[in-house]
């Protein structure tokens, strides 16, 4: 099948989504309300409640949240074949990423910009909040572990992308600096640093950036220093004001996914490329795609990485509440579109640089190993289609991908101080909840010794097995933030059902996902891993139950409150 058929289905099929379904979500389900006082109004500060033009939001949410995730899941997925593959990534997206998404803002902006952990508390019990902070804890420590990895192995691999990365900073804090001093609208600016960007690639390739005598000089690979280097980073990058570094760095990518979608589309429609992986691939071994499909995709279809983001720094910047739907839904919608990039540069797009499909998808380890590869290579491949030289293509794709990893990166740093700060203020600890060098630290040693933790001989800890438990842990919070809106918006006494079916969907693939890891972990005795997964699945279970309570008392406070109304 022409590769182009299925990017221009799935794309009416976002469309519509956007036009029907998301407009049902925000009037009948949500009720947004132009005349609601948002948190970024009524705590503004100037650091973390910035009222934000919902466009400069869009782009902050997006590249938060649209990390190199939904670019590996999907570019291992397809090792099941492209069909399953994206079935779960178009369904997903319009049924559940969106509803999630949106609703996770909405919860959190009417709740005055609180966390969706600690909304577990409002809206099921105290006991909840508690057990979702250990769950988020877990998450943000694999995801900022899993990022930086990917950045340094990228790095590694791609050292004509460090030049432009590194230029990427200095360049964002200046025109975040000239937006903010100036008052003037953010597009432009951030044009010129795109464009200032690309033109950096070619400065790249001349002077490729190969720490590797450093670093063995140091007694250790390059990918190590790098994700040493990048800790460093984001140390200092997660504390300062969002409007220095985080928006106009995230406005800047924003720009690269409609210009790397609109390289593929071309590239596709061009070069009229088929689909050079089959429909189906059975595999051998234990990875069975039921039910490891969705758990390995997840970012691509649902997240709940993005219950951070929303509820974390979103809800903060929200301008006007209606906005939520544009953010929010759009944000799904643009996480699905890269989704699709890459089911398309993996499955179409390497064969035109040559990459044999079925060496690099002969099983499951080795799509795991060669997935971040096999999506640079392929939209190399589609650049080529439209006269771009494979070198810059492949730079372009390896910046591309690194500049997303890295605003997750600095999201989940973040993220991850202001949940130890939460914390700190439950165990009453005040050098925890107001000590931000304290915060910070601890924010960013936990996953570099996570990243770094030896699992052989002359290597860290094996990408695979993160990948793993980062994808059901990333599913199962997910699951856990519907639980959460279904219970918010039971209690408003309207229609649930859009929360309870993807709820219950995610609950029964993570929870299954989690019991077969851990048998898989013992019997490997990984006893990193297993107790880490035993410990998520214990949490799942109690959490689980409590929601489904919840659920089933707001109901039945609905229909009381109700029936009154009726008789009279």
């Amino acid at each position: 099948m022409p590769a182009v058929v299925v990017f221009v289905a799935v794309m009416v099929i976002f469309a519509l989504a956007y036009r029907y379904y998301s407009v049902y979500l925000a009037e009948r389900v949500y009720a947004l309300d132009p005349d609601f006082v948002t948190p970024a109004h009524e705590f503004e500060d100037g650091v973390d409640y910035v009222p934000t033009n919902r466009h400069v939001l869009f782009g902050h949410h997006f590249t938060s949240v649209a990390g190199a995730a939904p670019i590996v899941g999907p570019a291992i997925a397809v090792v099941w074949g492209w069909v399953p593959a994206l079935l779960w990534i178009v369904m997903g997206t319009v049924f559940a990423a969106g509803v999630h998404d949106t609703g996770s803002l909405v919860v959190s902006v009417r709740n005055k910009a609180t966390n969706i952990g600690t909304l577990a508390q409002t809206v099921i019990n105290p006991r909840s909040r508690n057990l979702f902070l250990a769950i988020i804890f877990f998450l943000l420590t694999l995801v900022n572990a899993v990022f930086a990895i990917v950045i340094g192995t990228l790095f590694d691999a791609n050292p004509e992308a460090v030049i432009p990365i590194f230029v990427e900073i200095p360049l964002a804090i200046f025109i975040g600096q000239y937006i903010h001093r100036t008052n003037t609208g953010a597009l432009v600016p951030s044009l010129v640093g795109v464009a200032v960007l690309y033109a950096l690639i070619a400065v790249g390739i001349a002077f490729p950036i190969d720490i590797s005598g450093i670093a063995e000089a140091m007694g250790m690979s390059a990918r190590t220093l790098w994700i040493i280097i990048l800790f460093i980073y984001t140390w200092i990058a997660s504390r300062i004001p969002v409007w220095v570094l985080l928006q106009p760095r995230d406005y800047i990518n924003s720009h690269q996914l409609f210009i790397a979608l609109t390289v593929i589309f071309l590239g596709v429609l061009i070069g009229m490329d088929a689909m050079a992986a089959p429909a189906f691939n059975p595999v051998e071994g234990p990875r069975n795609w039921f039910p490891f499909l969705f758990v390995t995709i997840a970012c691509g279809a649902v997240s709940g990485f993005h219950s951070l983001v929303s509820s974390g720094t979103t809800s903060k910047q929200l301008d006007r509440d209606t906005d939520a739907r544009y953010v929010g839904y759009m944000g799904a919608l643009g996480e699905g579109s890269l989704a699709l990039g890459a089911v398309l540069a993996t499955t179409a797009g390497i064969a035109v640089v040559g990459v044999d499909w079925g060496a690099q998808y002969a099983d499951f380890a080795t799509a795991s190993d060669t997935a971040l590869g096999n999506f640079v290579q392929g939209v190399a491949g589609f650049a080529s289609n439209i006269g771009i030289p494979i070198s810059y293509g492949t730079a372009f794709a390896a910046v591309v991908v690194v500049s997303f990893a890295a605003t997750t990166l600095d999201t989940g740093v973040r993220l991850q101080r202001y949940i130890i700060q939460e914390i700190g203020e439950i165990v009453g600890s005040r050098p925890l909840s107001r000590n931000l060098n304290l915060s910070t630290t601890l924010a960013v040693l936990l996953p570099l010794g996570l990243a770094l933790a030896p699992a052989g001989e002359n290597d860290t800890l094996a990408f695979g097995r993160l990948w793993t438990l980062f994808g059901t842990t990333n599913q199962l919070t997910a699951g856990l933030a519907l639980a959460v809106i279904a219970v918010f918006v039971t209690q408003a006494r309207r229609n649930a059902m859009a929360q309870i079916v993807p709820l219950t969907f995610l609950l029964f693939m993570t929870v299954w996902a989690l019991i077969i890891n851990l048998r898989e972990f013992v019997t490997n005795r990984d006893w990193l891993l297993a107790p880490l997964d035993l410990a998520i699945l214990m949490l799942a279970g109690w959490l689980i139950v409590e929601a489904v309570v919840a659920i089933r008392n707001a109901r039945t406070e609905a229909r009381e409150v109700t029936a009154p109304a009726d008789r009279s």
